[in-house]
């Protein structure tokens, strides 16, 4: 998608793979409108509610028009505002950021480095909107949501010397988890089951669901999650 483009910055030794400062700024601004919006709304919401005495949410609405203009109006567009802003700072944040060079690759999301040297490496592609990095074992070192143009990300990768595939060259190895399923190693039936309702829960924590595919990369079996369904693969490493 345009709106979705990366920024590829070139140097002589490296490429930077981000959104481009103008998409970020125009988000923004978008964020804080909607925002500004939203909190026109919750006045003219407010105003009407007081003059319904059976409408519910009677006391937060009298509260908020007793507030005397214009500070009612000023507090509810800023407030608003900066609730969008806070939201674009989330999702800025929660974004991947790559740095290609032709020692290492860097990943980077919520602040926190993932770094990967040249010779572990053997292939990488887009799988969907998940960049994977393969290892020597046909394990996955990494497998991340990504947004950012897969043309681009297949250039800066290619121009740096990696092996870069179209798709996944693995693809036909997966299998659709069931529980108790047949050919896993010790343990993996268990690191799976817990991972299962994680899946079906949109609240729940990316961070707990990579700890668990670690421990499942740990044991030799690699995991694909499709429309909250787990497939997995074996690896030629064995816990």
């Amino acid at each position: 998608m345009d709106d979705l483009l990366a920024h590829r910055h070139r140097t002589d030794k490296t490429t930077v793979l981000a959104q481009p400062a103008w998409m970020v700024s125009l988000v923004y601004v978008a964020l804080a409108l909607l925002g500004a919006g939203a909190g026109w709304l919750v006045k003219i919401l407010a105003e009407w509610l007081v003059g319904l005495p059976w409408a519910p949410m009677q006391g937060p609405a009298t509260l908020l028009a007793s507030v005397p203009e214009p500070w009612l109006t000023v507090g509810l567009l800023s407030a608003g505002t900066v609730l969008g802003l806070l939201v674009g700072f989330i999702a800025q944040y929660e974004e991947l950021s790559a740095v290609v060079s032709a020692e290492r690759i860097t990943l980077t999301r919520k602040g926190k480095d993932q770094e990967f040297a040249r010779d572990r490496i053997v292939q990488a592609f887009l799988d969907g909107r998940q960049l994977v990095l393969l290892g020597e074992d046909e394990g996955e070192l990494a497998r991340e949501a990504c947004d950012l143009d897969g043309r681009r990300v297949a250039d800066a990768f290619r121009a740096h010397g990696y092996a870069w595939v179209d798709e996944d060259p693995y693809k036909d190895d997966f299998r659709r988890w069931v529980p108790e399923a047949p050919g896993l190693p010790q343990g993996a039936n268990a690191l799976l089951k817990a991972r299962a309702p994680l899946l079906e829960k949109k609240s729940s924590s990316t961070e707990e669901l990579r700890e668990l595919r670690e421990e499942l990369a740990g044991l030799g079996v690699v995991v694909r999650d499709e429309k909250r369904r787990q497939c997995w693969r074996l690896s030629r490493r064995r816990g």
